[in-house]
């Protein structure tokens, strides 16, 4: 071999080692960047935003105030009472005359058969049939297409609830979701449902009262336009301002936040009652170590106003900017100021008024069941 080729293999090895070098200090300098912003452990990026500079604009909410009328009379059962209550009903004793009347709401608990979003069918019995029987024949059908469908029976006291074993009913009543996400209920769909239900009626010696079809597809795609109007979710982004951010050790500082890992990875921020208050997306790969834009998502329409989840999502943007020496942006990538997000909490405050006077209020178990 001739010095010439040596001089060529020293001087591609002396590159090849250059080159895992720098890569290896990148990582360490991004790795290092994270760690030094989360050091100190305690502090809380939900607790003790930090305002950041700079400023422009975000997507504006604006939804139609639109006002949704049940199919079906919504019965007692869905609906909440005011009840005047003193202080002296609550201690037992009469109230004297100077004693304040206060309002109090009683809340009936939610049924999973919703007569505003549900196409009801109720099948009466000649005599009560026994709870364990009815669960027997309606174990199976759960879900026509991708509806789901929910039942719940009528005692002989003319009491709503859900069916039980050891109760007695006088009619089923089935209702499949008119409408989520993936679309309004369709005619396939519909003809599905009432083609099971009847042989269900026949096992049970029931009498099944099926609406007309063309009245409830057209109450489904009024429903759905009412979904497609109000399903907004809101996001702010945190982008590097300068090197990038090494994924796992950001991922395991998330963690200690509070956030937890889902299985399609994204991060979730619990609302502290089992479901979530915002996510939170690397915007990578499974396979990257790096990452330099973090993206917050607030579902709107799914948490309810008394949670503030835009304003917490917006809190912890602010601290994440902070800590990690990033600027908070919006989806085209112009930064959004601390004035900005507040314009912008305004109009959630506008839009769950909008969604409260259509009687599905935000977070509620209706709202979530439409915007799944």
């Amino acid at each position: 071999m001739t010095d010439l080729q040596l001089s060529l293999f020293a001087s591609g090895g002396v590159l090849v080692v250059g080159v895992f070098a720098f890569n290896k200090w990148q990582e360490y300098k991004a790795k290092k960047t994270v760690e030094n912003a989360f050091g100190d452990g305690d502090d809380d990026a939900l607790l003790n935003p930090s305002d950041t500079p700079v400023v422009r604009q975000e997507p504006k909410l604006s939804p139609e105030h639109t006002k949704l009328e049940p199919a079906l009379e919504p019965h007692s059962e869905q609906e909440s009472d005011s009840t005047a209550v003193t202080a002296g009903d609550v201690n037992g004793t009469e109230p004297d005359t100077e004693t304040q009347t206060l309002t109090v709401k009683v809340s009936a608990k939610e049924l999973p058969v919703d007569e505003l979003i549900d196409c009801v069918i109720p099948l009466e019995f000649d005599t009560p049939v026994r709870g364990e029987k009815l669960l027997a024949e309606i174990a199976e059908l759960k879900y026509v297409g991708k509806k789901p469908v929910h039942f719940i029976g009528i005692t002989a006291a003319g009491d709503k609830d859900v069916i039980a074993t050891g109760g007695a009913y006088t009619t089923l009543l089935a209702g499949i979701q008119m409408v989520s996400r993936s679309g309004p209920l369709n005619e396939l769909e519909y003809s599905e449902f009432v083609m099971k239900l009847r042989a269900i009626a026949d096992n049970l010696s029931a009498h099944p009262d099926v609406p007309d079809m063309n009245r409830v597809i057209s109450n489904a795609r009024e429903l759905h336009q009412f979904v497609s109007e109000h399903d907004a979710q809101l996001s702010v982004s945190i982008a590097a301002n300068g090197a990038a951010w090494a994924l796992n050790t950001l991922l395991a500082a998330l963690e200690k936040m509070g956030f937890d890992q889902r299985p399609d990875g994204r991060l979730m921020m619990p609302d502290g009652d089992g479901g979530s208050l915002f996510t939170l997306s690397t915007n990578v790969g499974v396979s990257e170590t790096m990452t330099s834009r973090l993206t917050l998502l607030l579902d709107v329409p799914c948490v309810a106003p008394a949670r503030d989840g835009f304003g917490a999502m917006a809190a912890c943007a602010r601290s994440l900017a902070t800590r990690l020496g990033g600027i908070v942006v919006d989806d085209g990538n112009r930064p959004i100021s601390k004035e900005a997000l507040d314009e912008i909490a305004g109009q959630v405050s506008e839009f769950y008024s909008a969604m409260d006077e259509a009687q599905v209020p935000a977070g509620s178990v209706r709202a979530q069941r439409l915007f799944s």
